[in-house]
């Protein structure tokens, strides 16, 4: 069904540009009832992952992207490709860090892509995550309890804003000093378990939240088929008898964050190990039945990488930089306001700026945390440039479907995925 009467693009910019809390809960309110009317409702992969678990299928690589800005356009774009694509193996996702430097509550981000469906009359289910809810290993160190809050704080409100899919990463307390692997892990499951507990308390009726668990830092050593052993044997003894787990399992194969960037601002070709991506995802699925394992900070990785991870079996990879990339890039980004955004970085990042670095890593490495302090400027770019910048994306999202094997699977979708309603 077509809304004509909505003006989806006004009420995505009022929403973006207001400060008014109440005022963004009804527009947000708004934009969920509409779209549930077009046949868009928020949804969790937890089903379609534990049929994959059992052998259900294979053979492809579930998208995981991080919108850090302009998300609307950019999820129209996603919806766009997903349709011509005949896909349904998608997910739209934030990390806790993104949310406080690219200023997207978890209610705002999903409104924006609920009313990019909309826009795009989109009917299904849509995925929505909340990314990397990482415990901070430092604020836990002086406070459990706090930092444990903060985080139930956060699932709280990302499960009541549509996000149905959660992945808890408590691999930062991980502790190699400890002398067996079960010791090294007890913190990260012990913690993956209380959490998962908590979501299984606030999820919506009929709904069962997708979790997924982490076993290796990412940026840090390699995982290993011990360190998973150890955590889901440790993870599986903590949860309550009958208490649904995790679907999934973050590892790390050589990947960091945004890449590594080279004094001229390029960035360092990643060794990712593909092997050990595939070893993991194979324990994974025989031995704890869940999708497999997840792949971190790949968006920036070669073109020809891309379909190794169908070939690994891998279940899901994230990628983020590389669009923040592009729209920085682009040549139809305001040249005026890069530079404005970049002399903002000098004094306001200055701080993060580390002896011996040139400026263009300084600017490279700090540039995400201007979209939060330019975002209503970004959301009011003429419509022209920002359906430019998009169209060059879009064809990134393309390769992308096309590579990790999604075209043509929302029969999959369809067969497995249940309908899910935000309240």
């Amino acid at each position: 069904m077509k809304n004509t009467s909505f003006d989806i693009d006004k009420t995505v910019l009022e929403l973006v540009m207001s400060d008014d809390s109440a005022k963004k809960q009804q527009l947000a309110k708004n934009i969920f009832e509409i779209a549930h009317k077009q046949g868009a409702y928020p949804a969790s992969i937890h089903d379609f992952y534990i049929a994959r678990g059992k052998g259900a299928f294979s053979g492809f690589t579930v998208p995981a992207i991080n919108l850090r800005s302009m998300t609307y356009d950019l999820a129209r774009r996603i919806f766009k490709v997903a349709k011509k694509n005949n896909s349904g193996a998608f997910i739209f996702e934030i990390a806790r860090s993104e949310i406080g430097y690219t200023g997207q509550s978890p209610l705002e981000y999903s409104s924006m892509v609920m009313a990019a469906a909309i826009k795009e009359n989109y009917s299904g289910p849509v995925f929505i995550q909340g990314d990397h809810f990482q415990v901070n290993a430092t604020k836990f160190k002086e406070n459990p309890d706090k930092e444990t809050e903060a985080l139930r704080a956060l699932i709280s409100d990302a499960v009541h804003s549509g996000f149905y899919n959660i992945d808890i990463d408590s691999s930062t307390v991980v502790d190699l000093s400890k002398p067996t692997l079960k010791e090294q892990q007890f913190l990260n499951y012990d913690i993956c378990a209380k959490l998962t507990h908590f979501i299984r308390e606030i999820q919506p009726e009929g709904v069962t939240v997708s979790v997924g668990g982490e076993i290796g830092e990412i940026g840090h050593k390699n995982s290993t088929p011990e360190d998973l052993r150890a955590f889901m044997t440790g993870l599986n003894d903590k949860l309550p008898q009958g208490l649904i787990g995790i679907s999934k399992i973050s590892v790390q194969t050589g990947t960091t964050h945004g890449g590594v960037v080279l004094p001229d601002g390029s960035v360092a070709q990643i060794n990712l190990d593909f092997n050990t991506l595939k070893t993991l995802s194979q324990v994974a699925r025989k031995e704890f039945r869940l999708a497999g394992a997840v792949q971190h900070g790949a968006s920036t990785l070669p073109p020809e990488a891309f379909n190794k991870f169908p070939q690994c079996e891998t279940a899901e990879v994230h990628l983020a930089t590389e669009f923040q990339n592009m729209i920085y890039e682009s040549r139809h980004f305001p040249a005026n306001l890069k530079a404005k955004i970049y002399e903002w970085l000098k004094i306001n990042a200055a701080n993060e700026a580390k002896q011996g670095e040139t400026e263009e890593q300084f600017l490279y490495k700090t540039r995400k945390k201007a979209l939060g302090p330019f975002k209503k400027e970004i959301a009011s770019l003429p419509q022209g440039a920002r359906d430019a910048v998009a169209a060059e994306v879009e064809g990134k999202f393309e390769f992308l479907f096309k590579q990790l094997g999604v075209v043509d699977k929302r029969v999959l979708v369809d067969r497995y995925v249940r309908a899910g309603f935000s309240s």
